[in-house]
């Protein structure tokens, strides 16, 4: 058994942690432990001494060392005497907003949870197992479950809440996040990961203040700026070695992640859903979800952690035909044609494609509707036959005549002002009565909590992949949404409406997938701008960022991998100059950078010289070698290319110990010693041929002299090193 109750005192262990919580004397729930299993209660380290103006509870009377603003909590609320951050504030019916949570029961059983309507973790009851914690306020009859999910073998444990009004009044929940976390006093510092569109997932690691720091979004998705995901760890911790925990919240809208190092220097870690754009009626008998929180932690630095994450991602939240096998390389029209294409010059891309080995053509924006610019046509979800003659199945079947497949993309959950849709259905878009909507991308934005809008949408999207021979979509969504009014609610529930725009999201993604199991989706959002563990449940790829540029997707794809596996990256070639930098690289480079990933190209091939189009061949062979070891190896950051001049990858082959590192290095210089790199996670007592040259090295040499790099010239220039491993009587 994985969760172990004794005395009140709860131990959740997986394969190298345990997580520790205690029921004190007063029914408050006290986190005791999270990290390396100790065998013994962590409970002798909760010793406070009287910290002036923090309350005492009303039980303990004149303990004065009592607290609940010392004390480290397993789910904090407020009005009670804990001043620091809490998960939880609800307003009673009476206007008073106090919620004291104590113990009232468990529950242990086999298997993982689920969250009715929203994204999660899912397993079989051999491999995970469920403890519910129940917490209640007797003065009002709310009862908080604490969820957790345990998947022992994977090192995770997962969190939820459900807050359920047993009183007679309704309440109003404005703030209910999924985790809370407790860590001791000591020099903590973060990780997490800002951006912008175009630069998304830019990792940051800063020293904890004294004080709250906070990283969220408030845009409606979970945004290019801030990334739903935080990892702490000493001071010490490295790629290799130090204490870390990360967490990662399965949700697509707006997100609050704060941090509060308090006056003890003890941390507190919350995380779920935005309190500025959210507030939730709760009726009597009603109960709420919140999202789930994926919680790993690892005594073996980030390296560990990050493959940790990796892995339950790919296997147990990722879902389909597409999780696990190999994904078609495709080539996106985009880049290439913008919204200026017809039949014939889409046809003459798919034709240079076939004879690369391309698997894939998608059709990108453009091929539907009034669509000649972004100022027209979303929404009109059907054929512009001025562009494709003889419709989309003539088209397909045309380029499934080269031997590809056919993908095409969707932006559903936007509309246009100059659109059929709107023109019939001014109401279905998000605005306020009374005033002028905000625009961005001169497009506004339809109401997914509306019921007729999903089944618009629905109805719209599976007559297209129904009557065509579509076995990809791509699905953008391309603004921040604020505005938030909703026809379908009332003046009292109105703060639902960004949940409930998720909730719908996630609906519909859910029909689609189950009525289409044979499409792989991928998500996107102004390239990574909604790229979440929440997504990656209905669409195990996203494209990672619109930032094609090989230079500055070394950096994007290096804060990416912190948490999400390398099979979710949607990874392209491009052409040069770059459309966003103007950079020139090679295409060895591009491809190189694009492989991390699943790979594909986003260019005219017409525009390239035959030197070029037989260095694709070469690619499209080279990937298809390597993608299985790319998708399921271990995977390690050999470098930081922030604070180094290489970018350099590591994958590890679990099946037969082969080892594949590829790398640019980013400005070349004079008359210097040759560039090494040191390996990871290779077999010390082992031997590695290195393919090219030959050459055989020891594990351990790899590990600690390192290699040194093939010679590079020009900046931004590309390197490949794959190691065989050798069995005993080749070592020889």
């Amino acid at each position: 058994m994985a969760i172990k109750i004794e005395n009140r005192l709860f131990q959740i262990e997986t394969e190298h942690t345990s997580y520790q919580m205690k029921v004190d004397k007063y029914g408050v729930l006290t986190h005791l432990w999270y990290g390396a299993k100790t065998e013994c209660s962590m409970d002798y380290l909760l010793d406070y001494p009287d910290v002036a103006f923090s309350g005492n509870i009303y039980e303990a009377e004149n303990q004065r060392t009592y607290s609940l603003n010392t004390l480290p909590q397993e789910y904090s609320t407020s009005g009670v005497g804990d001043f620091r951050i809490p998960a939880i504030t609800v307003t009673h019916d009476d206007g008073s907003r106090a919620l004291d949570l104590r113990y009232s029961g468990h529950k242990i059983s086999r298997g993982k949870y689920n969250i009715d309507g929203l994204p999660a973790v899912y397993a079989t009851e051999e491999e995970a197992e469920t403890l519910e914690i129940v917490m209640e306020d007797t003065a009002t009859n709310i009862e908080v479950i604490l969820m957790y999910g345990v998947l022992p073998k994977k090192d995770i444990i997962t969190r939820s809440t459900v807050i359920i009004n047993n009183g007679t009044t309704p309440i109003t929940i404005n703030k209910a996040h999924s985790l809370c976390l407790d860590l001791p006093e000591g020099d903590w510092q973060s990780i997490h990961f800002h951006g912008r569109h175009a630069m998304e997932r830019q990792m940051e690691r800063c020293e904890l203040i004294h004080g709250i720091e906070e990283f969220s979004s408030s845009r409606g998705t979970s945004s290019h700026q801030q990334n739903p995901t935080i990892l702490l760890c000493e001071k010490e911790c490295t790629e290799t070695s130090g204490f870390c925990v990360g967490a990662a919240l399965m949700y697509s809208g707006g997100f609050q992640t704060q941090i509060e190092k308090d006056q003890l220097k003890q941390v507190r870690v919350v995380m779920g859903i935005n309190p500025e754009t959210f507030s939730w009626k709760l009726n009597a008998s009603e109960r709420f979800n919140t999202p789930e929180v994926i919680l790993s932690c690892s005594m073996e630095g980030t390296a560990k952690l990050s493959q940790q994450f990796h892995k339950i991602i790919r296997h147990n939240v990722c879902r389909g035909k597409y999780q696990l096998s190999q994904r078609s390389i495709l080539i996106n029209n985009w880049e290439a044609t913008y919204f200026d294409f017809d039949e014939k010059k889409i046809l003459d891309i798919a034709k240079e494609a076939s004879k690369i080995g391309i698997d894939m053509f998608v059709l990108d924006d453009g091929w539907f509707g009034k669509r000649d610019s972004d100022n027209s046509g979303l929404g009109d979800w059907y054929v512009n036959e001025n562009k494709i003659k003889g419709g989309l199945a003539n088209l397909i079947s045309k380029i499934n005549d080269l031997g590809m497949k056919f993908g095409i993309w969707f932006e559903p959950e936007m509309v246009s002002e100059d659109s059929d849709l709107y023109r019939e259905h001014p109401e279905w878009a998000i605005k306020i009565p009374g005033r002028n909507p905000m625009r961005s991308r001169y497009q506004l934005v339809l109401d997914m909590s509306n019921p007729e809008v999903i089944e618009y949408l629905y109805n719209s999207i599976s007559d297209i992949l129904k009557n065509n021979n579509i076995e990809y979509v791509k699905w953008d969504m391309n603004r921040s949404i604020s505005d938030w009014y909703s026809t379908c609610l009332p003046s009292s529930r109105q703060g639902e409406q960004p949940h409930r725009y998720i909730l719908g999201l996630y609906e519909l993604l859910g029909r689609l997938i189950t009525d289409f199991p044979h499409i792989l989706f991928e998500g996107c959002s102004g390239g990574g701008g909604r790229f979440d563990a929440g997504m990656l449940y209905y669409s195990p790829q996203i494209w990672c960022s619109d930032n094609t540029d090989a230079h500055e997707r070394t950096f994007i794809q290096y804060g990416t991998s912190f948490f999400y596996p390398i099979s979710t990256v949607g990874s392209h070639v491009s052409a040069v100059p770059n459309h966003q930098t103007g950079r020139i690289t090679s295409l060895d480079t591009r491809g190189i950078v694009a492989m991390a990933g699943s790979f594909g190209y986003e260019l005219d091939l017409s525009t390239l010289t035959e030197e070029e189009k037989e260095t694709m061949k070469e690619q499209v062979k080279k990937y298809r070698q390597y993608q299985l070891l790319i998708h399921n190896g271990d995977y390690y950051r050999l470098t930081n290319p922030h604070n180094s001049r290489i970018a350099a990858l590591q994958w590890n082959d679990n099946t037969n110990g082969n080892v594949l590192v590829q790398g640019v290095v980013f400005r070349a210089v004079a008359n210097m010693v040759r560039d090494k790199i040191k390996l990871m996670g290779v077999d010390a007592l082992a031997k590695y041929k290195l393919k090219g040259t030959g050459e055989i090295y020891s594990g351990m040499a790899l590990m600690t002299g390192g290699i040194l790099i093939p010679r590079t010239t020009g900046d931004d220039a590309a390197f490949e090193l794959f190691f065989e491993k050798l069995a005993n009587d080749e070592e020889k």
